[in-house]
């Protein structure tokens, strides 16, 4: 016989619930992904805080109007940091965008420095049009010779740039052709030959004649007032780097640059840079990333942290380089081979003959090297990576040479590989965990999740006894869903499970607690109505429902929210908690309404002691008797 309309067939959902979870626990044990024994595949994919590794936050920046980078270059920042991650031998790595402006690397199980990963590798070729004292006080750089250098083809920078691997440059010639010569030793104070009384023409042209951004005019004016009038008219008035020791008085007025900060530093023109003598490298060599990026323009920058060059427009940039290596040299040290593309190989044969030749002139006696030939600085982002006289026409390709092991040589050329980040970033947050600590987190998250679970359990047999079983078996059930959804999710989209995603599913206990008391209370009111146990169920999950989804509702848009505007691990809390009131609705229509209609139909069900439900049968038996004289009096 048919049930009648209406009444709810519990076997039927019940065999649903079956369903999915053979189909889930399917995927667990033989989805793609899946190896090794069967404890293996049943492990998910955990977080960096629960095995240890490496996390790096970085923000992008922007110098001039401080909004955030459009979709697609993050994007592409994205993908090129990973291929740089990927490029470091480093396997499951997860390089993810956050935000409008973050990306987050994780490495989890090892721990590595990421400090270069996010730099942003703007290779430029410029000539040394001028150089200058860099200390930032208020002496005239002193004169000194030229030492003697070597001019081999395979010659290789000696000045020493900032950093512990100090690199330099050489140039494989082709054809007999001489390669690039190494720089002066004595370029920290290099000999001056323009004074402050110099003609104009002696002068390069100006790097402020292209037109300047309305938001770096405005920082300018900022400037401006900061150091005075009298201070920034001077130095709007100099030619060339000012010889204090002629003027005195001149120092008194330009010591308010001294003060400004690297920031500050960076919006002036690049004329300024250079010709204020109290303007040091101290505070060019901490300007802002891509500062100095813009090929159209000429800039400053410094080497060995006190000398500060004037360097002309790029001539060659790194998009011209086809390829980098980190190779052995004959010497058997590392060394970073660059090779360039066909154009590019034509825009440095070209600047290497403008160097050779000083075409024009535009290399003044003190940026010439040993043989009266001018120099190229190569420059990496902001710094120079060294500056080396060129002694003849080069149509071979470079190599960048230094104090490298194998590691900064790979790293390096990496970087120069897989190009510059069209975006440039700040580190926010790096955070190294050892494999110790992680395991030590990971048993104190489980051990709060199982107290969680323990304690739920024994308030819901302590004060619903039978219903307290419905209650334990929801949440084992519950407890298996989501376990099996990480395994399945850590494999197919990359899902690690944190610390935090264990306190979002710590969390998840207490809304799938407040459901059960929810139902159960609404079936004690039905039952206290006069309603059979059986009657009362369907009645009371009708009125239970709507009130259960709500609050799971109002919980996953809380958790939805939080994912979107967080960042970090907070993310993995809200992914978690998202996860568990998903699951325990699907737990919630799919076994616990239902086992509680099978429960109706027995007679341990009817029983106060047994059920749980309390006083709400006594109740019920009392109110029928009020209703029922004779049955009383019988």
């Amino acid at each position: 016989m048919a049930p009648p309309q209406g009444q709810m067939r519990p076997g039927r959902q019940l065999a649903v619930l079956g369903f999915i979870f053979v189909v889930l626990y399917l995927l667990v044990f033989f989805s793609g992904g899946a190896s090794g024994s069967f404890r293996d595949r049943l492990e998910p994919k955990l977080g960096l805080d629960l095995i240890g590794g490496t996390r790096m936050t970085l923000e992008a920046t922007n110098n001039v109007d401080g909004k955030p980078p459009t979709a697609e270059n993050l994007e592409e920042a994205r993908q090129i940091i990973e291929n740089r991650v990927n490029g470091l031998g480093v396997a499951e790595a997860e390089v993810v965008t956050e935000g409008n402006r973050n990306i987050v690397i994780s490495l989890p199980g090892e721990n590595r420095n990421l400090d270069e990963v996010g730099s942003a590798a703007e290779l430029r070729f410029r000539k040394v049009l001028k150089a200058a004292d860099g200390s930032g006080t208020a002496a005239p750089p002193a004169a000194t010779a030229a030492p003697p250098g070597s001019v081999t083809p395979s010659g290789a920078a000696s000045a020493p740039a900032s950093g512990s691997a100090a690199p330099k440059v050489s140039a494989s010639a082709s054809g007999g052709q001489g390669g690039m010569a190494p720089a002066p030793s004595a370029s920290a104070t290099p000999t001056p030959s323009a004074p402050a009384s110099a003609p104009a023409s002696a002068a390069a042209p100006s790097a402020s004649a292209a037109p300047v951004p309305a938001g770096v005019e405005e920082q300018r004016k900022a400037v401006e007032q900061k150091v005075g009038a009298a201070a920034w008219q001077a130095a709007s008035g100099l030619q060339a780097p000012a010889d204090l020791s002629a003027d005195p008085s001149l120092g008194d007025k330009l010591k308010p640059f001294s003060a400004l900060s690297p920031q500050e530093v960076a919006i002036l023109p690049a004329q300024m840079q250079f010709n204020v003598p109290t303007i040091g490298c101290a505070q060019l060599d901490k300007r802002p990333p891509a500062s100095i990026s813009d090929p159209k323009q000429q800039v400053v920058s410094c080497e060995g942290g006190a000398s500060k060059y004037l360097l002309d427009k790029a001539k060659v940039e790194g998009t011209d380089v086809d390829d980098a290596d980190a190779v052995l040299d004959q010497t058997n040290a590392w060394v970073v081979s660059l090779d360039f593309t066909g154009d590019g190989q034509s825009k440095w044969t070209a600047l290497t003959r403008e160097a050779f030749t000083n075409e024009g002139q535009a290399c003044d006696a003190s940026a010439l090297g040993q043989d009266g030939k001018c120099r190229v600085a190569v420059v990496l982002d902001n710094e120079i990576v060294s500056s080396p006289e060129i002694q003849a026409v080069l149509t071979g390709n470079s190599q960048i040479t230094g104090s490298f092991n194998q590691k900064d040589a790979s790293a390096l050329a990496g970087q120069l590989r897989y190009g510059a980040l069209p975006v440039t970033f700040k580190a926010q947050e790096s955070q190294n965990i050892t494999a110790t600590l992680g395991a030590s987190h990971l048993r104190a998250g489980l051990l709060a999740a199982g107290i969680g679970m323990l304690l739920v359990i024994i308030y819901a047999f302590f004060y619903y006894r039978l219903l307290g079983s419905v209650i334990f078996l929801s949440l084992i059930l519950s407890a298996l869903l989501v376990f099996g959804a990480l395994v399945v999710l850590g494999r197919q989209i990359g899902f690690t499970l944190t610390l935090a995603g264990i306190a979002g599913m710590i969390v998840s206990l207490g809304v799938a607690a407040d459901s059960f008391v929810i139902y159960f209370e609404r079936l004690k009111d039905e039952i206290r109505e006069g309603r059979s146990p059986r009657s009362a169920v369907p009645r009371a999950w009708v009125r239970a429902r709507r009130t259960i989804i709500s609050a799971n509702a109002i919980t996953l848009l809380s958790a939805v929210v939080l994912y979107v505007v967080s960042v970090g691990t907070v993310k993995g809390f809200a992914f978690a908690l998202g996860l568990a009131t998903v699951l325990d609705l699907v737990v919630v229509f799919l076994f616990r309404h239902p086992i509680m209609t099978m429960f109706a139909r027995t007679r341990a069900f009817l029983s106060p002691r047994v059920s749980g439900l309390g006083r709400a049968l006594p109740a019920r038996s009392q109110q029928a008797q009020s209703r029922n004289p004779r049955a009383k009096e019988a």
